[in-house]
């Protein structure tokens, strides 16, 4: 800017220094020494003197000079170049012999620690009023834990006369445990015989259902009628063509089963075939023929239901009867979808309902006999 002075003459290295550093500070800003003074409240002159170095300006000058530069550019000075002019001002500071300048610096320094000394005492005050309280707030915390000292203490002189009272309150304790473990016992005891008693009544229902089947079958002393009405007994037995009957496979390795299955099955004027394994039931179909659908149990010694169906589809004679499993292991998805995959067509969980077993094996000696009647007719059996 016009309005800077040179550089004072014989100014020592350090001063020099520092007002070049000042000076690129202020050429910087932009604006007029005269300018720049009304802004900061200050004297041209005095800051002319600070440029040209024949005056070392305070700290707080520069300081100033930094904040309106960064103001005006947007960007904050690095403390690199803070520091940098820092070191020069200090450095100034000692090479300058003026006496004002001297007792310019000693009122800043003044002033900074009588600033440090308020901000020392009004701290000091704040502490100092926080410590009492905190001593207050300790006595009154000492005071109420010697009252819950003195009141445990006399808690603790009870329980011991209590305990002393009662010298067996350990075996008290171990019969209640015993108490709980036995209510607990007996609580999935009666769980269980529950749970016995409801199958049981369902098999009570399902036996009487079969009973009643089998007293409708007993012969009458007069038949009313030469054809057999469909009634309580269930379905009536298919009008079987000219031929051989069509023969049933039962398979069950409980004797008690087959002949349960024998009594539900009676009159359909089918043959009864029964085996108690599945090698006994792979030999039927070795020795018999026409077997209309076969009744097969799951669970059975050596070879199960799924290992004897496997075999029997198996077999090119054979792959063509229907295969119904019967099983006490419920209808559990897993183990149906596993009777469908090894062939069965069907898939009837233990105890049965007789009418709907019935219904079932005489739907397939339906289409057994229609086949049958297809080839003797020369019929594609196929068809």
């Amino acid at each position: 800017m016009g309005e800077l002075h040179p550089l004072g003459e014989n100014l020592p290295e350090e001063c020099r220094a520092f007002a070049v550093e000042l000076r690129k500070l202020f050429l910087g800003l932009g604006v007029s020494v005269r300018r720049y003074a009304v802004r900061r409240h200050r004297d041209p002159s005095t800051i002319s003197r600070f440029l040209n170095g024949t005056r070392i300006p305070p700290w707080e000058f520069v300081f100033d000079l930094f904040t309106d530069l960064a103001e005006r550019r947007g960007v904050a000075p690095t403390p690199a170049a803070i520091e940098l002019v820092r070191e020069l001002h200090r450095a100034a500071v000692r090479t300058s012999r003026s006496p004002g300048h001297a007792m310019e610096i000693l009122q800043i320094q003044l002033a900074d620690a009588d600033r440090d000394a308020r901000v020392s005492m009004a701290h000091q005050d704040v502490l100092g009023e926080a410590l009492l309280d905190l001593k207050h707030r300790i006595a009154d915390l000492e005071v109420r834990l010697n009252q819950a000292e003195a009141a445990w203490a006399t808690e603790r002189a009870r329980a011991d006369a209590l305990e002393r009272d009662i010298p067996d309150r350990d075996e008290l304790i171990k019969e209640r445990d015993l108490l709980q473990q036995e209510v607990r016992r007996l609580t999935e005891e009666l769980d269980e015989v529950r749970l016995r008693g409801r199958l049981a009544e369902e098999r009570c229902l399902v036996l009487e259902r079969q009973l009643a089947m089998v007293e409708s079958q007993r012969p009458a002393a007069v038949p009313l009628q030469e054809e057999e009405p469909m009634g309580r007994e269930g379905p009536a037995a298919p009008q079987r063509a000219m031929g051989p009957r069509p023969k049933i496979l039962v398979v069950d390795d409980q004797q008690n089963n087959l002949l349960a299955m024998e009594a539900v099955l009676a009159t359909l004027d089918q043959e009864l075939v029964t085996a108690t394994s599945g090698q006994e039931a792979l030999k039927a179909l070795l020795d018999h023929d026409d077997f209309a659908v076969i009744l097969l149990d799951v669970q059975m010694p050596e070879m199960d239901g799924y290992e004897t169906a496997a075999h029997i589809k198996r077999r090119p004679r054979n792959r063509d009867i229907p295969i119904i499993f019967l099983t006490a292991m419920g209808s559990d998805p897993e183990h149906s979808s596993r009777g469908y995959a090894a062939g069965a067509v069907d898939y009837m969980a233990k105890p049965f309902d007789p009418w709907a077993l019935r219904a079932k094996v005489s739907v397939f000696t339906e289409i057994f006999l229609e086949r049958r009647q297809r080839r003797s007719q020369g019929e594609d059996p196929a068809d």
